[in-house]
């Protein structure tokens, strides 16, 4: 098929290559324009952008898609398809009608459930069991259209958005490729009404860990936020990036050091497997505690 690619992160570029290998024709890859990033603040192209010009693709960067002109451009593609995965832009009316079969998006969880932006993270934080992918017709509404194809995964009791992240982009290359083998006989389905969830944006102050939680809601806290932004706590004054754990049993006062780094929460402990100090790179726990003394008490 002549395929217009939309997406912009890492999750992105490894269903573009799955297209690509699969010998369907891209005729244009559309990813967000470069963004400041680093300390010097410089434009760094996303993910797809620099895959796509690796493999020498037409691509485009727009910051809107509302614009007469850049609906114009888009037509002019003749697409058969639209395949839109982690894009970060609303497609306008006159978009999604352009090509000849529409557009399909792939989506990380579910759905209805964690409709929006996070849904790898929200589905962690929330304790869910399972999560998936979902292709799913677009339509105007924040992913409402009806599924065509589905397949859940289960969520590790120790797995970390990265890792998920990872699993879940590579279903997402299967499914699509045979949403687009079989697309003359698959039949829409409409997401039920019922159990519509939304995955907000991560927000940066969501990420402080209270240990009064539970030890079940501090490991979903800290899992859910790996690796970026990171759930943190204070050590000496000094902030502590969390990055992988494991729940244990363990009874003590919310914060309190039980052992290596074993914390207790509110209700059992949780064990930390991988940690950050400032300006360092990710540590593993026994690495960590040479010649970094613990307080009591973790705030």
């Amino acid at each position: 098929m002549k395929i217009v690619f939309m997406g912009t992160p890492d999750f992105s570029v490894t269903i573009l290559d799955a297209l690509v290998n699969a010998g369907h024709e891209i005729v244009c890859v559309y990813c967000q324009p470069p963004r400041p990033a680093g300390r010097g603040k410089k434009d760094r192209p996303s993910p797809v952008q620099t895959r796509a010009s690796a493999l020498g693709l037409k691509l485009r960067c727009p910051t809107s898609l509302k614009t007469p002109q850049e609906q114009e451009k888009f037509s002019a593609l003749e697409p058969d398809i639209a395949v839109v995965v982690a894009y970060g832009l609303i497609l306008p009316q006159k978009i999604l009608a352009a090509p000849a079969k529409g557009c399909l998006n792939i989506h990380a969880s579910l759905l209805p459930r964690w409709r929006g932006a996070a849904p790898i993270h929200r589905a962690i934080m929330a304790g869910d069991e399972k999560t998936g992918i979902c292709i799913m017709q677009m339509d105007a509404g924040l992913d409402t259209g009806p599924v065509l194809l589905n397949k859940s995964l289960t969520i590790g009791a120790e797995e970390t958005t990265a890792k998920l992240h990872d699993r879940l982009s590579s279903l997402g290359a299967k499914l699509i490729l045979q949403t687009l083998d079989n697309l003359a006989t698959l039949e829409p389905q409409m997401q039920p009404e019922t159990g519509v969830t939304y995955a907000n944006k991560i927000d940066k102050s969501e990420a402080r860990i209270d240990w009064s939680q539970s030890a079940n809601q501090v490991s979903q806290l800290i899992r859910g936020l790996s690796p970026f932004p990171g759930a943190w706590c204070m050590v000496d004054g000094e902030r502590l990036k969390l990055l992988e754990c494991r729940v244990v049993k363990g009874n003590g006062s919310a914060g309190e050091v039980l052992n290596g780094l074993q914390i207790a929460c509110g209700n059992g402990a949780v064990e930390i497997n991988k940690a950050q100090r400032q300006g360092k790179r990710p540590m593993f726990a026994d690495e960590l505690l040479r010649g970094f003394d613990l307080p009591e008490i973790l705030d």
